[in-house]
């Protein structure tokens, strides 16, 4: 039997449950225009990856059904010299813990470096799961404004000081920007006076589509107060769930002990499979030819929606990523635009949804185009375009004050 509901309580659920339950803002359509931060499955090598995988369970399989302990070693290994000459960071393998997606990463660090009520910086508009997983965690989550320069804490925020600051700084998500680096050099000496732990979500810097070095503030900083977190759901296919976070040496010991004790590792086959993909060499060639399909579409994204909105809408990021974010110029509702579009076959992601205060909201659409081929991206567009002109037209007949 369905469980009754009390206003928006749900019987049977905890304070943390019925939290949880009510600011769930996951799509069950995880495929088509315009799904945000999806790669395209299609073009994944996947008979290599299944000759990789089914040689690890014909040749290891005894020794890779147990539990993972902090991850692969030889993953680790592979992951350590990757960032080095990607992200031009110095860590050691050992610095290194795999887990299972990058909420598991941001619940660990929640539970091992706060307590119950400690403050946590969000980026606003921001990643409404981090926000989700820190406040299952107890954590009391603050939103701070990002502007073109990224995160923006005023002076008066430090005198409130975090306990974690959570930051995408590479292609801040959902807006695209990157933080600049005089922000960086900031917000580093900021966190090391108040004693705060900066998680650097470095989601899918492997997309970026211009020449310029965006430096790394794990690499940045002098102190290690940055925990680096990575993902290979949106280089690889999201289904492979496996992630991994660069620890400060004094963590290492603490975070691995915790791992285990509150998850478990596991998926060895996985991780010696992707071992060995990185090994020789199809990761960086994936990555490579992906690039240059993903800016294709990007362009093409753009094209239309100029095409077909002009100045109705105005884009912001585009250096990196599978999503682009569009503001509209007009007043219309967000969450009517993506209710229109879902009665067309589209999922467009409102962008008042990723904020946390209501008073600070604005309206635009979060636009996702790395599983959406050229052609369904040259048929989708026209189609948004009929959903948010017809809005154009009902508001602008709506009496004022109506």
């Amino acid at each position: 039997m369905q469980k009754r509901l009390i206003g928006t309580r749900r019987e049977g659920l905890s304070r943390r449950g019925n939290q949880i339950a009510s600011h769930a803002a996951s799509s069950t359509i995880q495929r088509g225009a315009f799904i945000p931060g999806v790669p395209d499955t299609d073009q994944f090598p996947f008979a290599t990856w299944k000759r990789l995988i089914n040689k690890h369970m014909s040749r290891d399989m005894g020794r890779l059904l147990d539990y993972a302990g902090s991850g692969y070693g030889p993953l680790k290994s592979a992951i350590a010299e990757y960032l080095g000459v990607s992200r031009l960071m110095s860590c050691q393998p050992r610095q290194i813990v795999i887990l299972n997606g990058s909420h598991q990463a941001l619940d660990l660090c929640a539970r091992m470096l706060c307590d119950v009520g400690d403050r946590a910086w969000i980026e606003e508009p921001g990643y409404w799961g981090a926000r989700n997983v820190l406040q299952a965690a107890g954590l009391a989550t603050v939103p701070i404004p990002v502007d073109e320069a990224g995160m923006a804490p005023r002076a008066e925020d430090w005198n409130h000081p975090p306990r974690l600051i959570y930051v995408s700084p590479s292609s801040q998500y959902p807006t695209g920007t990157v933080l600049s680096l005089e922000r960086r050099l900031a917000l580093l000496e900021g966190a090391d006076d108040a004693g705060a732990w900066i998680i650097e979500d470095d989601y899918d810097n492997e997309q970026r589509y211009d020449n310029r070095t965006v430096a790394s503030l794990f690499g940045l900083a002098r102190k290690q107060r940055v925990i680096y977190l990575g993902t290979f759901s949106k280089v690889m296919f999201p289904g492979l769930r496996l992630s991994y976070m660069v620890l400060p040496e004094d963590l290492i010991n603490a975070f691995q002990i915790g791992n285990s004790e509150l998850y478990r590792g596991g998926r060895l086959i996985e991780q010696a499979a992707l071992a060995e993909f990185i090994a020789e060499g199809h990761f960086s060639a994936h990555i490579k030819r992906m690039r240059q399909v993903y800016r294709e579409r990007r362009d093409v994204l753009i094209e239309e929606m100029t095409r077909h909105l002009g100045d109705a809408v105005s884009v912001s990021g585009g250096h990196a990523g599978l999503q682009l974010l569009y503001h509209f110029n007009r007043p219309i509702d967000d969450t009517m635009v993506a209710s229109g579009a879902l009665t067309r076959g589209l999922v467009v992601r409102p962008l008042s949804m990723y904020y946390q205060d209501a008073s600070t909201r604005r309206n635009g659409m979060n636009l996702g185009y790395g599983g959406v081929p050229v052609e369904r991206i040259r048929a989708a567009v026209p189609l948004l375009a009929q959903v948010i002109e017809e809005l154009s037209r009902t508001a602008a007949a709506r009496p004022a004050g109506g």
